[in-house]
């Protein structure tokens, strides 16, 4: 949901929305022979190296944590993305394309996991990088909350501009939400309607108590980190 475009779809996403195991065994590794006395014991060593004792779900998690380091390391010089080249966009979705295969959280959009308010670290929208105006007009940070309970979403600039947009969120599947934007808030104190024309939709792609991304319906990217999950979006 991009602030000075609302019609941008940008992060959202709910609850009641539209945020492994393996382990194997092969007896066969046993042979037994015509006699019993006669069991060949040489390949319960390989048996036993092929046995695995770790949840596949903690190697997920384990590869979920160093790829999300790689792309923090990526993207902080970067300046939220406005000073990224095509080069650099290039890279970042590599590494988000990597970190969204280690999504751990399978269903985002009923996870209580997505409520509150998100900072925005990272994104290829120009609308809400406000790349055309100069550095000094730009907004220094960037906010999302989304309460799944409620459907409501909402997107904060900081200094100097301080606007806002609120948004009711519609359900599609266990990851994606259309988005209809109402009310716009000049300098956040100004309330004035969106027009009904003002729509989108939001695919969220990675999700865990930290970090969320998600795709948008311009084809936009959008990475934030979570500051706040006790956050509510005005009704």
């Amino acid at each position: 949901m991009a602030l000075s475009t609302p019609s941008t779809a940008v992060t959202t996403t709910p609850h009641h929305l539209p945020k492994l195991f393996h382990s194997h065994s092969s007896l066969s590794a046993i042979t037994f022979l015509a006699k019993p006395s006669r069991i060949s014991l040489a390949p319960i060593s390989k048996w036993r190296t092929n046995v695995s004792f770790f949840p596949a779900f903690l190697n997920k998690y384990k590869d979920a944590k160093s790829i999300k380091q790689e792309l923090l390391d990526a993207i902080a010089p970067l300046d939220r993305g406005a000073e990224a080249s095509p080069e650099d966009q290039q890279t970042i979705d590599q590494i988000v394309q990597k970190l969204e295969a280690a999504n751990p959280t399978m269903e985002p959009l009923k996870s209580p996991l997505l409520d509150g308010k998100w900072e925005l670290i990272y994104t290829t929208s120009q609308s809400i990088l406000q790349t055309k105006r100069p550095k000094f007009l730009r907004s220094r940070v960037n906010y999302q909350a989304i309460n799944v309970d409620t459907l409501r979403a909402q997107n904060m600039e900081s200094f100097p501009t301080f606007n806002q947009v609120t948004a009711d969120l519609t359900p599609v599947n266990a990851r994606k939400v259309a988005v209809k934007f109402d009310y716009f808030k000049i300098l956040g104190l100004i309330p004035v309607k969106v027009p009904d024309t003002a729509r989108g939709s939001l695919e969220i792609t990675y999700l865990d108590e930290e970090l969320r991304v998600s795709r948008g319906d311009k084809g936009n990217l959008f990475v934030l980190r979570m500051i706040d999950p006790s956050y509510r979006v005005p009704v």
